[in-house]
């Protein structure tokens, strides 16, 4: 028996964190699954539960609903080890986040979804993947940087930084495109992540 149920799409990487989390938690609940374009989701907006429209949306026994997938991290996250401690590394953890959804999320997961989504394919012209794969790039590059020396984004073990950002990072050489050659430290990193007790793959059921 669970208290929750999470409304996602299982082939995005915003849903992904999620689903992730609540397996490296141990944590049971019930998974309906809303692909793009199908009737499960059609079905989940007419019924309202995606009260802002998008996935993934935790249902909690209260009849609260949670949105934006960030944020669903911080609610399972509290009182366990992937929130630090410290105000200062709390800080620091929620700029990583931040920088996910600002900069990260809009590059690395648009270029995939152009490539993988045939309904979206006429959005994909020359011109702009070119312009997501340099700016991608760029973003890659950062977190490489950031991830010298290192094994996870902040201390010496894995925050919700790491969970915010794997979620894209992990597949932006098979679903983006990327030449994900050059970014070592990225690319150890992600070895860490699939080690971790609990993981799951992206397109695991859940």
């Amino acid at each position: 028996m669970t208290d929750l149920s999470l409304y996602s799409m299982p082939s995005s990487g915003n849903s992904y964190k999620v689903r992730l989390l609540l397996a490296l938690l141990d944590r049971p609940y019930r998974h309906i699954a809303c692909e793009t374009r199908s009737d499960a989701l059609e079905r989940a907006l007419t019924e309202g539960r995606l009260p802002m429209g998008k996935l993934p949306a935790l249902h909690l026994a209260d009849g609260t609903i949670l949105s934006e997938s960030n944020a669903i991290l911080w609610y399972l996250a509290q009182d366990s080890a992937w929130i630090p401690a410290d105000p200062t590394a709390q800080a620091q953890m929620l700029a990583w986040m931040f920088f996910e959804q600002n900069r990260h999320e809009p590059v690395i997961a648009v270029r995939a979804s152009l490539r993988c989504y045939p309904h979206r394919a006429a959005d994909a012209t020359p011109a702009r993947m070119a312009a997501l794969l340099e700016e991608g790039n760029v973003i890659l590059s950062l977190l490489d940087q950031a991830l010298q020396g290192r094994d996870w984004l902040l201390g010496d073990a894995p925050s919700l930084a790491d969970i915010s950002l794997y979620a894209y990072t992990h597949s932006a050489g098979s679903r983006g495109g990327f030449d994900m050659a050059p970014f070592g430290a990225i690319n150890a990193w992600c070895a860490r992540m699939r080690a971790l007790p609990g993981h799951v793959e992206l397109l695991q059921d859940a």
